[in-house]
């Protein structure tokens, strides 16, 4: 606190009290002036309010280093302290670590430059002999990693092979299905033709004769081998189809929920279905005790007693005469009969839908015996009337003609032709078509024997390309593949030459124009065939007017 006088009259004063506050800043530079004599330094007046403060934006708005250079001033001292004084008069230097500096030859900019450029060229030779062995390191690493590739590609196909001719002995050794024995069929058809053809070159007269009688007593022999086969598989299929079936019975209803989880719900139906598999596998299991016997037949006993009919009734007595005959202790091989009328009986049961209600939906035989009539054709072979999914129709014929049965018979009986390896190709086939998903239906329309037809008379059983004549190994791929599969449009190759040939944009530049011609002459022959198909004659006009307008 500071004192002052103030005036306040004339000659009377006032003492006045000034609060002076110390700032807690610097206060600005506002300018003023020095006394030169005294050298005392005097300063422009500044308020002192403090300043009002601006609000903090996070942000540097103004940076007074990027307005000005900062300078400093350093001393430079060298490591070793040297002077430029000269040995004079009354003045003595030590030369002793003097160096004597002699002038090379001075060049000019021309050869200066032209050093920098030889300079530059051995760089560059050094870099290319290095880059020249990094790309031949490459193209060797590249090389083995192709020749590794190829050869595990070889060995997978050698392996494929392998196990295709192990599938096809096992399927020959143990045949289960009517391709396995289409298979056995064939082979001894090519086998009686290898050794009728053997015993005409090498045999005459009446060695001659008696060699065929024993050939085809042989023949005789071996067909009768494979019925037994076949009756045996035919049983055994037939007791997988109905427990198949059963167990289509037996499952709960699925659905899907919208987080994709899978709802499975056990229904009334569903639980009578799984009761009625649990006791027709009981019923069928050999080698059981008798008490587990006796309790099986009591289960199934009150089982069907439930419903009362003709049908139950004699289950429910051929149960009894069963367990009276088993108390009697009468041998097993004697039982036998009797209980395979009990299966047929109590599957008869399973199978009605008054019994079942799960197997309404599951069974090929309408309720309405009405709308069979409706969509049934007679076989004029077996003279049988069937379903039209049992009449394999070609697209060539304009009759129903025979039915599978008697097609697969005849084949048995005379041709004895394998139609496994067109099958492959033709499902193949169907396959590739839709994925292009652009509504193929020619495809569709072709069955097996037309597909045989064009392998067999068109392309001759081998590929275009490289002529391979393993049917296992062949494809039908489209020829142009803008368009969709027809038999004029299509081209028989291996897998390998099939991916390789739908790889190709341009035809025309890639394959040779004879080829191409001989392709074309085939594609010709196969619309001539075709042409007399009614199905395929809408599509052939359409493929004609494309052909014009290309």
């Amino acid at each position: 606190y500071f004192g002052t006088s103030i005036l306040t009259g004339s000659n009377s004063f006032q003492e006045v009290v000034v609060k002076i506050e110390r700032p807690t800043y610097n206060k600005p530079f506002l300018g003023g002036f020095r006394n030169v004599s005294t050298g005392v330094e005097f300063h422009n007046a500044g308020s002192q309010t403090k300043p009002k403060k601006r609000p903090d934006k996070g942000i540097q708005l103004f940076c007074r280093g990027t307005q000005t250079a900062v300078e400093k001033n350093t001393q430079q001292q060298t490591r070793n302290t040297t002077s430029t004084q000269m040995t004079k008069t009354g003045l003595y230097v030590s030369n002793m670590t003097d160096k004597l500096i002699t002038p090379g030859k001075y060049f000019t900019a021309e050869e200066y430059h032209k050093r920098r450029v030889e300079a530059v060229i051995v760089i560059q030779k050094y870099f290319r002999r290095w880059h020249a062995a990094y790309l031949v390191q490459n193209l060797k690493e590249q090389r083995r990693l192709r020749l590794a590739r190829e050869a595990q590609e070889e060995l997978q196909k050698k392996w494929e092979k392998e196990e295709k001719l192990r599938r096809e002995y096992e399927k020959k050794l143990n045949p289960k299905t009517r391709e396995d024995f289409e298979l056995l069929y064939h082979d001894l058809e090519l086998w009686m033709q290898e050794e009728t053809e053997r015993i005409n070159r090498t045999l005459t007269g009446a060695k001659r004769k008696a060699a065929l009688c024993a050939l085809l007593e042989e023949e005789t022999e071996l067909i009768a081998c494979i019925g037994m086969h076949k009756l045996n598989a035919n049983v055994e299929n037939q007791q997988k189809a109905i427990l198949h079936f059963l167990g289509k019975c037996a499952q709960p209803r699925r659905w899907k929920a919208f987080d994709g989880k899978i709802t499975e719900m056990d229904t009334q139906n569903s639980l009578r279905g799984k009761e009625l598999l649990g006791i027709y596998r009981s019923i069928n299991a050999k080698d059981i005790p008798k008490d587990e016997r006796i309790s099986v037949l009591s289960t199934l006993k009150w089982t069907v007693k439930e419903h009362e009919c003709k049908l139950t009734q004699e289950i429910v007595a051929l149960i009894d005469r069963e367990i009276d005959l088993m108390s009697r202790e009468v041998k097993e091989c004697n039982l036998e009969g009797l209980r395979k009328r009990i299966c047929t009986l109590f599957l008869q049961y399973i199978k009605t839908p008054e019994f079942n209600p799960q197997v309404a939906g599951l069974i090929k035989i309408p309720q309405d015996p009405l709308t069979l009539y409706k969509n049934v054709y007679f076989c004029h072979s077996c003279e049988k009337y069937l379903a039209p999914s049992e009449f394999p129709i070609p697209a060539s014929s304009h009759t129903i003609g025979r039915c599978r049965s008697c097609y697969q018979l005849d084949n048995e009986a005379r041709k004895r032709e394998a139609y496994f390896k067109y099958r492959l190709i033709l499902e193949n086939l169907r396959k590739s078509e839709v994925d292009y998903q652009d509504d193929s239906k020619i495809v569709f329309l072709v069955q097996l024997p037309d597909m045989q037809y064009l392998i067999e008379n068109i392309w001759n059983c081998q590929s275009a390309l490289s002529a391979c004549s393993d049917l296992y190994e062949l494809v039908m791929v489209r020829w142009d593949k803008q368009h969709e599969w027809s038999p004029w449009n299509t081209i028989l190759l291996t897998k390998e030459e099939a991916d390789a040939h739908l790889k190709l944009c341009n035809l025309q530049k890639t394959y040779e124009a004879p080829f191409i011609y001989r392709i074309e002459q085939k594609h010709i022959r196969a619309k001539n065939y075709f042409a007399r198909i009614p199905a395929m004659a809408s599509f052939l006009h359409r493929s004609n007017n494309q052909s014009n307008a290309n």
